[in-house]
This record gives structure tokens, sequence and C-alpha cells, in this order.
């Protein structure tokens, strides 16, 4: 396959993000000096400015870090759910669900994750990073297809809000492609935080303090509250001001020779980890790229390690999550035992140990817009290393009048029911599908990946994975090949829609590839040749005996990478 971008390497450093502005910023940030740390937070709250579909200023924003010595850590970046939730309210009041809203909200955690971030590894202030972010929301930038697209979809959801309305359908409309879209309220939001930071004198530190104290103590903070109180919300000053992103452990395996590392299972990103190694055992290294072999196995690995995802993902502050029996080689065989070749598993697979829950599938189509998600990463010129996955969609509860911005509305991925792993308590974080991660290679380089997509995160990240070493591609073509992706468990976003056996395939997936797959009994659904639903991939990888670092930009989306 010719990829329709070329390959990209530059000496000194990269950055790919899921919009060409965010890439920018970040590139813009190395090129002045700044490390991966500062490069990567300005990408990422640029990426609220310009994909505020998919990004909220206000939203989640995981982090993972691998420094040039090898030091590594995540930053969670996901609020919890107000001390003040009753536990057993969406069961008793709502019906089981979550409803769109305030009471789906949680503790913003995003700006705090930034500027936690630039405290711990960072050279630069908030108001450096956050400058791009400030100058496109101010000034505004052209509105494109996919955004426009999106705001289309919802466009009966956020004309339910007036703030939403007079944001997203300026003039009582939706924006076309190419029309200037402008965010003033949020500008002067982040312009507040950077003017306190200034304020606070010039010790770097103070000033990012003050900055976070802004929005966390401050005036911003005393309007989130009041507005959530007054639509019925229960976040409070308290939960706001005593807030801090946890930092988290890193989960890693070796495989092949090279590590994978990957945030821990307050999101999904072990799932990513436990797939690659049911897919190892599957004996996936003996088989042709994307043959219908190849295919089946990724997808029955993928189902297995989704539904230990579905029994035994949550917070693990509150819940006990068995991480090292999960990814143990002795688990992994008994999973892979379960394979048959010649027949798909016909809906996501019982639990091994106890009894299979009671799943009602979905009478829906496939999902066409979810409240996604968009990603950056960078590698720098010493050999610091950078991965995010910032999120939070617009149109599924209120903007802060004034403030420009829907507070974390992420408790749509926590389950209604306290009984499950990933049950709803006060205090507890919902379990989350943004998962930055990254690849030690064998030769000590890092590489950075992720994507936005939901439930088909993991899955497009482990076939891009897949497609570079074992298939010897570069990151461009191996971020362009065809994908598929199950739907063979519950959504992980309210109201949780289950398609039993469903696999998906972009169409340049070999028809008689599909035709076989149908035959093992996947139930087959037809993607568009290219289509955003099959994630948006970036990467960046360095290659230590080359002196180069590559990066690469997935052209489902307006993503797109920069090196130098």
């Amino acid at each position: 396959m010719t990829p329709t971008r070329p390959a990209l390497y530059g000496a000194r450093h990269a950055v790919s993000a899921g919009h060409y502005l965010a890439t920018a910023a970040g590139f813009a940030i190395l090129e002045a000096g700044g490390n991966a740390i500062d490069a990567g937070c300005a990408a990422g709250i640029t990426l609220g400015i310009v994909q505020p579909d998919l990004v909220g200023f206000g939203g989640v924003a995981p982090i993972l870090i691998r420094l040039a010595d090898g030091t590594t850590e995540s930053i969670a970046g996901l609020g919890h759910w107000p001390r003040a939730m009753p536990a057993d309210v969406f069961m008793r009041e709502h019906g089981g669900k979550i409803p769109n809203g305030v009471r789906r909200t949680v503790v913003p955690a995003a700006p705090d994750a930034w500027i936690t971030a630039l405290e711990r590894h960072g050279t630069m202030t908030f108001g450096e990073v956050a400058s791009f972010a400030i100058r496109h929301a101010r000034d505004g930038f052209a509105m494109y297809p996919l955004l426009a697209q999106t705001i289309n979809a919802n466009i009966d959801n956020y004309r339910k809000w007036p703030g939403n309305a007079a944001l997203y359908l300026p003039g009582g409309r939706a924006p076309l492609p190419g029309e200037r879209f402008v965010m003033t309220d949020l500008a002067a939001t982040i312009q507040f935080m950077a003017d306190q930071e200034k304020s606070a004198g010039a010790d770097r530190a103070g000033g990012l303090a003050a900055a976070r104290a802004a929005f966390y103590r401050g005036d911003i903070a005393r309007k989130i509250v009041a507005h959530q109180q007054a639509e019925g919300g229960w976040l409070s000053a308290e939960d706001l001001a005593n807030f801090r992103s946890r930092i988290e452990p890193v989960i890693r395996r070796p495989w092949r020779g090279h590590e994978i590392l990957a945030c821990g299972p307050w999101c999904q990103g072990p799932s990513l980890i436990e797939a690659l190694l049911l897919a190892e055992q599957l004996g996936i290294a003996g088989h042709a790229h994307n043959s219908a072999d190849y295919l089946h196995i990724l997808t029955e690995a993928i189902k297995l390690a989704l539904s230990d995802r579905e029994y035994s993902f949550g917070d693990p502050d509150f819940i006990d999550v068995p991480i090292d029996r999960l990814l143990s080689p002795a688990w992994i065989a008994r999973q892979a035992a379960r394979v048959r070749m010649d027949q798909a598993f016909p809906a996501m697979p019982p639990p091994l140990d106890n009894a299979p829950p009671n799943l009602k599938p979905a009478d829906v189509e496939l999902p066409r817009i979810e409240a996604d998600t968009s990603y950056a990463c960078v590698i720098d010129r010493w050999g610091n290393a950078f991965s995010a996955t910032p999120s939070d969609g617009s149109w599924n509860a209120p903007v802060v009048p004034g403030l420009g911005f829907v507070p974390s509305a992420r408790g749509s991925q926590s389950r209604p029911d306290p009984s499950h792993p990933a049950g709803v308590a006060p205090g507890k974080r919902p379990r989350l599908t943004p998962n930055p991660a990254m690849v030690v290679t064998a030769d000590g380089g890092a590489m950075p990946l992720g994507t936005p997509g939901g439930d088909v995160q993991i899955q497009a990240m482990l076939q891009v994975i897949l497609n570079v070493f074992q298939h010897g591609m570069d990151l461009q073509s191996a971020i362009e090949a065809p994908r598929v992706a199950s739907y063979s468990f519950p959504s992980s976003f309210a109201p949780f829609d289950y398609f039993p056996g469903r696999l998906a395939a972009e169409a340049r997936i070999d028809p008689a590839v599909r035709a076989e797959l149908a035959s093992r009994g996947h139930a087959m659904a037809d993607w568009p040749g290219w289509t955003w639903l099959a994630g948006s991939v970036e990467a960046a990888r360095a290659h230590p005996g080359r002196g180069l670092i590559e990066a690469g930009a997935d052209p489902r989306r307006p993503a797109y990478a920069l090196v130098g």
C-alpha cells in the first residue's frame, strides 16, 4: 500500500496531534527550546479549542511520560464523582440510566493535569504553553468538515442549553466548513489563569500554583459551582479545591524484546497489553497482514481482553483490580485456549471463573458519533517522550455561562449500578476509554502513540503496533493501513450499547477476507474505505541507531505531524 502522506523524519524533535493547529503549537514550543512536556501540554490545551466537540478544556487529560533517563510515570488527569452524589441516585431516580446534563459531571481534571505535568517535568510557564490556545479561541480558526458534522449530528442537544447554542450555533445555525469559529469566553477564561500566574511573580512554581488556584479555588471555580448547583448538580467548592491529579503506576510488560507501557485500570490501557499478549499466544506472528486468520486472531484477542475489562476494571482506589493475574502467562494461556480458529465467539466471552452477566443486545445501529477524544505525542531532542489523550464532548451537558466550556461530563463512562466494577460512587473515578500508550523499543527508543475512538482506541493502536513491529511498516504506512474493529462487548459510553459478534471493517480489507470472517461467525459491518470511526492514530518514534525521530498522523481526521 502506498500511503497518502510521506514518512516524516527529523534529527531533533517530533510532534503529532489530532489537529494541525495543535501540532503547530507543540512544534513552536520545541523550536523555542521547550521540552516534550512543554510541547505536549501546548498541543493538548490547544486541542481543547480546535476540537471542542471531542476535547474539553475542563475535561479529562490522561498523560504518560517517559523521561530521557528512563523514568516513567502517568498523570491520571481524571476527575472523580462529587462527594455529595448519592451512590444510588441513578438507579433510584433515573431508571438505571445516566442522563445528559450536570448530573453526569465529575471534577474537571484537564487543567490540573497539564499544570501538574509542567510542574514536575516542564520548563515553561502555563501562559507560554497556553498562548496558542488563547490565540485560536480569541481570534478564531476555520470550521472544518468533521467538527461541522459533529455539531450538525448533535444540533438538538446543543439547543437544549442556551450557552451551548450561543457558542456552537452562532446566529442560530450550525457553522459551515470554512467559516471562522470563535470561542471568546473560553479565551478569556484561559487568559485569566495566565494573568493570575503572571501576577504571582517571577517564580515559575509559584506561578503555576496561581494558575491552578485561579481555576480550582478562584473566580472560575465559583462560577462552575454556582452553575452546577443551580442546574441540580452536586459538584462543590470542596470537590474542586481539594482536587489533584493522581500520579499513578505505569503498567508495563515485555513483548518481542520491546516493552509496552500503558496507564492503569482506571482506563482501558491494560487491555491493550492484554490483547497484544493474547494475540502473541495465539500465533499471530505466523500470519500474513490482514489475512482472515490474522484478523480472526486479532478480533478474538480483543474480545477476550475487553471482556476482562468489563468484568474487572475500575478505579483501583475503590476496587481490587487483579492486573498482575490478568497479564500473567498463566491467565493469557487459559484465555487463549478458549479461541477456535474456525468459529468466532458469538458474543462477549463469559468470565472464566464466575457466572456470566445478563447482557441485552442493542437494537440500534453501530455508533456513528460518540463523545470522543483526541491525542498528542512529542519526542524532544533530549529523548523525553510525552503521550496524552485529552477528551470530553460538548453536547451532553451545559456550558458554564461566561466561561465557555463544559465541566467534565465523563461520568457517562461510569455504570449507574454501584455494584459494577466501574459503577458510580461518591469520590470514585469513571473508567476511561482514553489511554495514552508507549512502546520502549529494543534499541532503547521510545514510541508514544494513541488515538481517539472510544472502544476502538486499543484496537486501532494494537493494529498499528503490529503493522510496525511485525510487518515492518514505517509509521505513516502503519497508520494508514485498513482496520477492523469489534463491538462485541458493552460500550463504555452510556447507554452502554452491546453488539454481540459485530465486526466492522474498512472496505479496503479484501472482500474475500471479509467473506471468510463472516463464514466463521463474525457479524460483519461495512465501513467505507476510510472512516474516522476507525480511530485516528498519531505516533512518534525515536531511532537511536540512526539519530532520527520519525512521526506519523492519521488522514482519517485533521491530524498532522511535524519533525525538525
